[in-house]
């Protein structure tokens, strides 16, 4: 029985991007990933590389970003929940929208579904628009089709956000 299904509720897949850009940005997240793989009901599936890159639509230093997959037995408002008390941990702060931050965890894609809740939107509302996230996301799924079009044809409408794989 894999870690995430021990409940009897089936696991779903779900991506979670992560991006820090205040701090030690390689420490917060790779603690983030460790803190992501303990969790009951959430088995951590793998990890795009890193990539540095500019804010967008906000400032402050450049941002460290990855994707991760999970599969989980949680709901999506669960796991949500989880990756605010992960944020808060790593001091997270939310002074206003897009500040610089500690850690940012935002549940991406939650297996198929459209939630539109004034606490919770999946898809992400913004990903298709951000190369931070389509670049690792394609790297764990480089086929993977979004509402808007393919990875590829968004990431090649985003070739003006510069990214620096790290690794």
């Amino acid at each position: 029985m894999n870690h995430a299904e021990h409940t009897g509720n089936p696991a779903v897949r779900a991506y979670i991007g992560l991006g820090a850009n205040l701090g030690d940005t390689h420490t917060s997240l790779r603690r983030a990933i460790e803190q992501l793989a303990c969790l009951p009901r959430i088995q951590l599936v793998r990890v795009s590389p890193l990539y540095s890159s500019a804010p967008v639509d906000s400032s402050g230093p450049d941002y460290l970003n990855a994707v991760a997959e999970v599969a989980t037995s949680l709901d999506a408002h669960e796991l949500l929940s989880i990756l605010l008390g992960i944020e808060r941990l790593h001091g997270r702060e939310r002074p206003y929208r897009n500040a610089p931050r500690t850690l940012d965890l935002d549940l991406l894609l939650y297996d198929d579904q459209d939630i539109d809740r004034p606490d919770l939107r999946v898809p992400h509302p913004r990903m298709h628009e951000r190369a931070f996230v389509l670049r690792p996301l394609a790297d764990l799924e480089p086929g993977m089709k979004l509402a808007q079009g393919s990875l590829k044809d968004l990431i090649d409408a985003c070739a003006d956000q510069v990214l620096r794989r790290i690794n």
